[in-house]
């Protein structure tokens, strides 16, 4: 594996079941969400993807898959925002796959909607998932309170980009 592995988005499919079950079914990946899916919620989970995969992506780092980022629509203090996630496998972590997915996931959100801000919601303890978010260009806003998974509200911090300070087709690198 290389120290800087090459980094692509293709759209998600049928075959990445078994990737998503890494991904939501380790206790210590979901560490900062709520702690592991039920292969239920799972199964569920990567039906939605594969029927919509427009905003939601597989992420291969040197052609093997190493796990995902997307965004959605929502609702967030009265504003019509996107909500960006992410995840990567432990052996596919700290060699900057997730950062770059996720700028290229922010290119895709500019150039759908080009006004329309960008937020994540780390929690207070993922000191990883902050560090990415300043190194991607999002703006810390401060903590917040926020529901996830769904009935478990947890303090997080809101992080945003403006993807109206970004030129349609900018680097983000």
């Amino acid at each position: 594996m290389a120290d800087h592995p090459s980094v692509d988005l293709v759209v998600w499919g049928e075959e990445d079941g078994p990737l998503l079950e890494r991904l939501l079914g380790d206790p210590s990946m979901m560490e900062h969400l709520g702690g592991p899916e039920t292969p239920e919620q799972i199964a569920a989970r990567h039906e939605r993807y594969v029927a919509d995969p427009t905003r939601l992506f597989k992420v291969l780092a040197d052609g093997e898959p190493a796990g995902w980022v997307g965004y959605w629509d929502r609702i967030w203090r009265s504003e019509e925002v996107f909500e960006m996630g992410w995840a990567v496998v432990p052996e596919h972590q700290r060699r900057g796959v997730a950062s770059r997915a996720v700028r290229t996931a922010i290119k895709a959100c500019t150039a759908e909607v080009p006004r329309r801000a960008v937020h994540a919601f780390p929690g207070l303890d993922n000191g990883p998932s902050h560090a990415l978010c300043a190194r991607a260009g999002f703006t810390l806003l401060g903590p917040c309170r926020f529901e996830y998974p769904p009935g478990r509200w947890t303090a997080c911090n809101d992080w945003v980009l403006g993807c109206h300070d970004l030129p349609v087709g900018a680097s983000t690198s």
